[in-house]
């Protein structure tokens, strides 16, 4: 066994021991907590969108507690502000000096629980956060830690008294998942292991953050072959020209997709990608990002509808190919 072979055996044994101490609190989400994992190995943000009591601040609660990272949650609302989640600079007048109290921001996961419930100006506060890994306040730049993912949530129906993100701030968001409902027998499953309350301290950490950054640099290093990179950017441009969308993904989702599906790779225990990788990721990395016609509307047509009517006409790379 190579030096590779026996790497990615370490790390496939301690991802098993990191899902089965998760599914002492979580039932029923092992490729949910996968994407994330991928997002964080990527150094993506991810936004979750479903209805209310499925599970979302529990499941990256948890996810946190087995990465052993610290965990700060926001609790959006209309009257929170910027520096409610960025900090603040404050007088001290025993020392005639300011010092910074930090916001929440100042974590290695953090969680905007319904983030479109909070005003413009405060979303747009964790821009900068989101994409340059540091925050600016009264002209000071302060670095925020490593590992860093923000997940944010929102409520699809309930619509009234929220602030819908501006597609520039949702393009931001490397995935979009959705949890929905469990199984009948997942939810008995639930009832049975946190009926009563969370057992959040039955889980052990199986990483750590030094660990999660020394695989995000591993992820720069698993191979790409160009017939991928010519299957991403074929993907890309046919979303241009689909009559059905308005406006395709960017130059920016292609290069996320890029990412995302090496960290993919890594995480299925490979130092290559196959286009299968691509097919998985294409949808909770796309599907944010495209905007669609009115006759899509009309019609009840999804984007995840198109997109796998375009991986449909678009040919697969050789497989035998694309191997190092």
């Amino acid at each position: 066994m190579n030096t590779n072979d026996e790497m990615f055996e370490i790390l496939s044994q301690k991802l098993d021991k990191l899902w089965n101490e998760l599914d002492k609190v979580i039932v029923g989400r092992r490729k949910e907590l996968k994407l994330i994992l991928t997002a964080v190995l990527s150094q993506g943000h991810v936004l979750l969108e479903d209805l209310p009591g499925t599970g979302k601040t529990t499941m990256v609660k948890a996810f946190s507690k087995g990465l052993d990272c610290m965990f700060s949650r926001v609790q959006c609302t209309p009257d929170l502000l910027p520096s409610d989640i960025l900090g603040v600079s404050i007088f001290n007048p025993q020392t005639n000096e300011f010092y910074l109290r930090k916001g929440p921001v100042f974590t290695n996961i953090l969680l905007v629980d319904e983030i479109n419930r909070t005003l413009p100006r405060t979303q747009s506060s964790l821009l900068e956060c989101m994409e340059e890994r540091q925050v600016s306040i009264e002209g000071k730049t302060y670095l925020l830690s490593s590992p860093f993912i923000v997940i944010a949530t929102q409520n699809p129906i309930e619509m009234e008294g929220t602030f819908p993100l501006p597609e520039a701030q949702v393009d931001r968001f490397s995935m979009k998942l959705k949890l929905g409902y469990p199984t009948q027998k997942e939810e008995e499953q639930m009832l049975e292991k946190v009926g009563d309350e969370i057992p959040y301290e039955k889980i052990s950490s199986k990483f750590n953050p030094e660990e999660i950054q020394e695989l995000q640099k591993q992820c720069q290093d698993i191979h790409i072959h160009p017939s991928i990179r010519e299957y991403i950017t074929v993907l890309a441009n046919a979303t241009r020209k689909h009559p059905l969308i308005s406006i395709g993904v960017s130059p920016r989702a292609s290069k996320a997709l890029y990412k995302t599906i090496k960290a993919w790779a890594l995480v299925n225990g490979r130092n290559y990608v196959i286009p299968d990788d691509v097919k998985d990721m294409l949808k909770p990395v796309w599907n944010h990002r495209l905007i669609m016609r009115t006759e899509a509307h009309i019609n009840s047509v999804k984007a995840e509808d198109i997109l796998d009517e375009i991986m449909g006409k678009v040919s697969l790379p050789d497989e035998k190919v694309v191997r190092l």
